[in-house]
């Protein structure tokens, strides 16, 4: 039991009350429970504080969430079958079933902001290339659903395109990185892109301001451009494309 005026965190709070962190996070959000903010969204709690703001109150806590089988080998067609869950999203890489959380808003802005960049470019460079952006599923055979922040389909690949999916490798796929999925898009999806014949794979980074460029050289993944904070970053690969990272942070 922590003690009534003790700060705090939200997991703790949780484990004390016996709910869910993903409803203490929710109460958090609508304001139903006292907190303190610590900045950098850093919040802690006193129990007693609490206890007082949910007094005479019943708790509702979100619908029981999916439960994944870690035996089991999930496929295209398991995924299809998944319940929506509100708040998250389902990947599958390499038959393991993946759930993060749904993407905060300064992930959806600066994908936004990225999306239009290429857009812009793409439109001139190969008019007959689209670019896309999630949830659209991008499958590799039958044991892997991606839904990629940002890609682009060159005019060449049209094949790929079918009704409800892409069926095979994008030229190029973004990645807007969170604290939650960080070593997941470094480590497991840049393999299972590498494998994939994925040309570009950029990683983006919007805690850190920064922007990776990876192409596929001779197997392996190397470095083709990358800058911080305000750079520029201009891609070896893609004549004239021209990245301000600073329009890429900017808050309003």
């Amino acid at each position: 039991m922590a003690d009534n005026n003790e700060l705090i965190t939200a997991h703790v709070l949780a484990d004390t009350l016996n709910l869910a962190v993903d409803t203490i996070w929710r109460y958090t959000r609508e304001k139903k429970i006292p907190c303190v903010d610590l900045g950098n969204k850093q919040y802690r709690y006193r129990y007693a504080d609490v206890i007082k703001a949910l007094a005479g109150s019943t708790v509702q806590e979100n619908a029981a969430r999916y439960e994944i089988d870690p035996a089991k080998k999930y496929t295209y067609q398991d995924y299809l079958e998944l319940p929506e869950e509100p708040g998250y999203r389902f990947e599958v890489l390499e038959g393991v079933l993946v759930r993060d959380p749904s993407p905060n808003v300064m992930h959806q802005r600066v994908s936004r902001r990225l999306q239009r960049i290429l857009e812009d470019y793409f439109w001139k460079a190969d008019p007959g290339g689209e670019i896309f952006n999630a949830p659209l599923d991008v499958t590799f055979q039958d044991i892997t659903v991606v839904r990629p922040d940002v890609f682009y389909i060159a005019g060449e690949q049209k094949p790929i395109v079918k009704e409800k999916r892409i069926d095979g490798p994008p030229k190029l796929v973004v990645e807007v990185m969170s604290p939650s999925t960080g070593r997941k898009d470094r480590l497991t999806k840049m393999r299972i892109y590498r494998n994939a014949q994925v040309l570009h794979y950029w990683l983006v980074n919007p805690d850190e301001k920064s922007l990776e460029c990876f192409s596929l050289k001779d197997g392996i993944y190397a470095l083709a451009a990358s800058g911080m904070d305000e750079e520029v970053v201009e891609h070896p690969d893609f004549p004239k494309l021209v990245i301000n990272l600073g329009d890429l942070w900017q808050t309003y």
